[in-house]
């Protein structure tokens, strides 16, 4: 705050010196004008260059990771995988018939088979159960 202040401060001194300068008209219209241009683009240089510098943080989650183990344990066919990490992606039943190449019936048919194996009532419950038990990611 007190480098701002400072270069502030140097920046009226200078204008008013080159204004003095002026007034006695030993420069000319265009010098002034070109003192006081420099001079702002030299403090905005400055202060986006300090603007810029900000660093900034950048936190790394790491990949979550699927278990083979509790995916052969689940009991879920690949099928049923496929339509669980859909669900998951947040797609519609009719979403995952048009991915998946299926008709709708079939993809409920599927929901309500995975659902039994996971013990849910809920394609959000069978969401979060399945990402818990690291069966997606």
């Amino acid at each position: 705050m007190v480098v701002y202040a400072l270069v502030l401060a140097a920046v009226v001194a200078t204008l008013k010196y080159v204004e003095y300068r002026f007034m006695v008209k030993s420069l000319s219209t265009e010098v002034y004008i070109g003192v006081v241009a420099a001079l702002f683009t030299g403090v905005g240089v400055w202060m986006g260059s300090k603007l810029i510098a900000a660093k900034k943080v950048v936190h790394v989650l790491p990949d979550p990771v699927v278990d083979d183990q509790a995916i052969r344990s689940s009991g879920l066919s690949a099928r049923e995988l496929e339509v669980l990490q859909l669900m998951a992606e947040g797609l519609s039943n009719q979403e995952i018939a048009d991915k998946l190449f299926i008709s709708l019936p079939t993809v409920k048919s599927h929901s309500s088979s995975l659902y039994a194996k996971l013990e849910v009532k809920r394609r959000t419950e069978a969401v979060h159960k399945a990402k818990s038990l690291r069966v997606i990611a």
